[in-house]
């Protein structure tokens, strides 16, 4: 069986052409990620099947992604504490004639956004995608405004799927990772409510007044450095890799709910010491319902969050490596449906990425058919 009928044998789209289509076009896009939809499909008998199932409007893209997210589960259950990674990004298709594209953080570009959950183990390897939302912003109205719903309301629903998903893991704790737009009040007093049936690790962005009148940050860096940390920063555009050395502060706080009653959280907070002349010191800020009693605690977090760079590293391949916005499809309906297949790909590659870094030996019969295995090796 390859990977795909295994990742999909759960697919129901109410055809069994229609479900064998997606799992082959699933095959295609894997072995050639970097082609256009013609190029990795094997003639125009299946160019043609692939654009019918992205037209196909008995079945919505939920639909394809609901036997991965089933398999990811599974992967889950299997691990101790799982990462659940969210975070956004925009898919540029300006210049494209595709029906139903919005704005973009430029107001003349037009495309849509993508903001996924990503399952992680804590050794960074890629589980799978939990779910994710995609959308098109509205323009802009003459008085600066713009409608639709908030996007910063995707942050909390998606920590409230995590819970739910975790309270039926009970063997597994969840842990909730988000980038400073997560850090969100209405997120913390929502798992709060849920009893952290998933616990949460946000970057923080707002300096909040402690009760007593005193700010959170200075709070913090006025409490004992517990230790430090050393690692390796990985390079991006604008930054070269390089090694850093943190000290690690945490206390335990509280704050307002804003609903008459009161929030106990831990934040830590990580200070790049000796940084290199010239470069801008690495701090994290990190808020948690965690208790961090020691600095083996601290640390931890740390390096959960520090995870949340494989999230990067599956935008980097779904937009380079698998080329998503030269998606030339003419609804975004049909594209939504293109980029569950290629987000499975997506991960499937990250993976194999990953394992090849951490496994080297592992044995290929696990990830790969004998026909593909067999075929590499000759």
């Amino acid at each position: 069986m390859s990977w795909a009928a295994d990742e999909f044998r759960d697919l129901d789209l109410g055809d069994k052409r229609r479900e064998a289509r997606a799992v082959l076009l699933a095959e295609r896009l894997a072995d050639k990620p970097t082609a256009s939809l013609p190029g990795a499909c094997s003639g125009w008998a299946e160019t043609q099947g692939a654009y019918r199932l992205f037209r196909q409007e008995t079945f919505d893209w939920l639909d394809l992604l609901e036997p991965h997210r089933v398999c990811t589960a599974q992967r889950m259950a299997a691990q101790p504490v799982v990462l659940c990674l969210q975070d956004t990004t925009e898919l540029d298709f300006n210049g494209q004639q595709i029906e139903g594209l919005g704005p973009l953080n430029y107001e003349a570009q037009r495309g849509m956004y993508l903001h996924p959950t990503l399952a992680v183990s804590p050794a960074r390897e890629p589980l799978g995608v939990l779910d994710a939302w995609m959308w098109a912003r509205e323009p802009k109205a003459a008085d600066g405004t713009r409608g639709g719903e908030k996007e910063s309301t995707r942050w909390v629903e998606g920590y409230t799927r995590v819970a739910e998903l975790a309270e039926q893991m009970e063997h597994t704790r969840l842990i909730y990772v988000g980038d400073r737009e997560s850090d969100m009040l209405e997120l913390m007093v929502r798992a709060h409510d849920s009893g952290h049936a998933a616990d949460y690790l946000l970057r923080s962005q707002h300096d909040r007044a402690l009760p007593d009148g005193k700010k959170l940050w200075g709070e913090v860096l006025a409490s004992a450095s517990l230790g430090e940390v050393r690692f390796v920063l990985p390079p991006t555009k604008t930054r070269k890799s390089r090694p850093v050395r943190q000290q690690l502060r945490a206390k335990r706080v509280t704050l307002s709910d804003r609903r008459g009653g009161q929030l106990e959280v831990t934040c830590v907070i990580a200070t790049e010491v000796n940084a290199p002349a010239g470069e801008t010191p690495i701090e994290w800020r990190l808020l948690t319902n965690r208790d961090v009693k020691d600095f083996a605690a601290a640390a931890e977090l740390v390096d959960w969050y520090r995870a949340r760079w494989e999230i990067e590293l599956f935008f980097l391949v779904l937009k380079q490596g698998c080329r998503v916005e030269a998606l030339q499809l003419s609804t975004i309906g049909r594209i939504e449906k293109a980029l569950v297949l290629f987000m499975i790909v997506a991960w499937r590659i990250a993976r194999l990425m990953r394992l090849g870094r951490t496994c080297p030996d592992l044995d290929a019969a696990l990830l790969f058919s004998p026909q593909e295995w067999q075929a590499a090796y000759i």
